[in-house]
C-alpha cells in the first residue's frame, strides 16, 4: 500500500514541477508564484505547504515538521511528499505535499480486522452454546433425577421418623440405655431430614418474618437436642440473656440446630458444649476435636467434610453460612483454648 501511495505522490510532484516550469518559460525575471496558481494544480485529496526561499511559509495547512531533507517519507500514518526549489528564479524554495490515504487505509483495515475477529467470536460463541447443551444435556438430566429422587426420598421420610420418635416416647423399657440411644438415632436422623428439606427448599422464596424471642428458641432447641448429647455422654450449659430478634423463625432454628449438632457430634466424651448469649452476641463452644486453622475457610462450602469419621452430608455449615449472609449475621470460628471450638455469631443486625 505504501509504494502505491509512495508512486502516485511522486508522480504528482513530477505533474506541478511541469505546470511551474511551463509558467517560467512564459514569464521573463523572477516569478512570483501566487497560492491561487499552486492550487490549480493539486490534486484534491493532498494537503500542501510552500516554503519561501528563507523556508518561511507562504501558505498551507500542514502543521507538523517536515524533514526537507528526503523526497518521500511516511510519519505518524501519513505520507509526505517533497518537491525542492522547483523554480530557479522564484520565490519558492520547497512545496511539500501531505496524503492520510495511509491512514485511511490502516483504520479500514483495523476496522476489518476487528470486525472479523468479532464475527470470528459471535460464531465461536454459538457454537460453543449448542454444544454445550448438547453435551451437557445429559448430565443436566441426570442432576435432575437425581434432585427428584433426593426430594421424593427426603419426603418420605418425615412419616416414619415421626413414627419412631412418637413411638420411643410412648415406649416402657427397663434398659433405659438401649432406649436413650434409639431415640438419640432417631433425633440424629430427624436434624439431618430437617437440614435436606431446608436445603431442597427454593431460596427465592420469600419467607415471613417475625418477633423471636432468642433465649426461648435456643433453649427449646437445647432441650431437643439434649438426648443427642447425653447419648454421647456430652453435658450442654446454657447462659442466656433475653434477646429478641427480628427474623424467619425456621432460618434461626436451622443456624442453632446445625452448629449445636456439630458441637456435640466432634466433642469427645464427658465433653462440654457451651451456649452463651450475651452482648447481642451468641456463642456456641465445644471442647471436641477442634478444626485445623488451615481448614477453616472451607469449613462453610457444600459437601466439604473434614472427618469422615463423624458422619454427616457436609450440608450443614453451608445453611448456617448462607442464612447468616442473608440477616448480616457477623460469623467467626476461633479455637476454644485449650481444645475445641467456638462459634460466634453477631446478631446486632437483627435484634430488636
Amino acid at each position: 500500500m505504501i509504494n502505491q501511495i509512495k508512486f502516485e505522490m511522486l508522480y504528482n510532484t513530477r505533474l506541478i514541477e511541469e505546470e511551474l516550469i511551463k509558467i517560467i518559460s512564459k514569464t521573463p525575471g523572477e516569478v512570483t508564484i501566487k497560492k491561487e496558481t499552486i492550487n490549480r494544480f493539486i490534486p484534491i485529496n493532498y494537503k500542501v505547504e510552500v516554503l519561501d526561499n528563507n523556508l518561511n511559509p507562504i501558505f498551507g495547512e500542514i502543521k507538523k515538521p517536515i524533514k526537507l531533507d528526503k523526497e518521500f517519507y511516511n510519519f505518524d500514518e501519513q505520507c509526505f511528499s517533497i518537491i525542492k526549489k522547483p523554480l530557479k528564479n522564484g520565490n519558492i524554495s520547497y512545496i511539500i505535499l501531505k496524503s492520510d490515504a495511509l491512514k485511511k487505509h490502516l483504520q479500514q483495515l483495523k476496522l476489518k480486522i476487528f470486525y472479523t475477529l468479532a464475527g470470528i467470536f459471535i460464531f465461536m460463541a454459538v457454537i460453543g452454546y449448542f454444544l454445550s447443551k448438547l453435551f451437557l444435556r445429559p448430565i443436566r438430566e441426570k442432576i435432575e433425577e437425581i434432585d427428584r429422587f433426593i426430594e421424593d426420598t427426603t419426603h418420605e421420610l418425615n412419616t416414619p421418623i415421626t413414627a419412631i420418635l412418637m413411638t420411643i416416647d410412648t415406649l416402657k423399657c427397663e434398659d433405659s440405655k438401649k432406649l436413650k440411644r434409639l431415640k438419640a438415632s432417631a433425633t440424629k436422623l430427624s436434624s439431618m431430614y430437617e437440614r435436606l428439606t431446608y436445603s431442597l427448599k427454593d431460596s427465592n422464596f420469600e419467607k415471613s418474618e417475625d418477633i423471636i424471642n432468642l433465649k426461648e428458641l435456643i433453649q427449646n432447641r437445647i432441650d431437643y437436642l439434649k438426648i443427642l448429647a447425653e447419648s454421647k455422654k456430652v453435658n450442654i450449659i446454657s447462659l442466656l440473656e433475653d434477646k429478641k430478634v427480628k427474623a424467619n423463625r425456621e432460618d434461626i432454628k436451622v443456624v442453632i440446630d446445625n452448629i449445636i449438632t456439630n458441637a456435640i457430634k466432634y466433642s469427645n466424651s464427658n465433653g462440654v458444649v457451651k451456649v452463651e448469649m450475651k452482648d447481642n452476641r451468641l456463642f456456641i463452644c465445644d471442647e471436641g476435636i477442634g478444626i485445623k486453622e488451615e481448614y477453616i475457610k472451607d469449613i462453610f462450602k457444600r459437601y466439604k467434610r473434614f472427618n469422615k469419621e463423624r458422619g454427616g452430608l457436609g450440608i450443614g455449615l453451608s445453611i448456617v453460612d448462607s442464612i447468616c449472609k442473608k440477616y448480616n449475621i457477623g460469623m467467626e470460628v476461633k479455637p476454644n483454648s485449650p481444645k475445641g471450638t467456638c462459634f460466634i455469631l453477631d446478631c446486632s443486625a437483627i435484634v430488636v
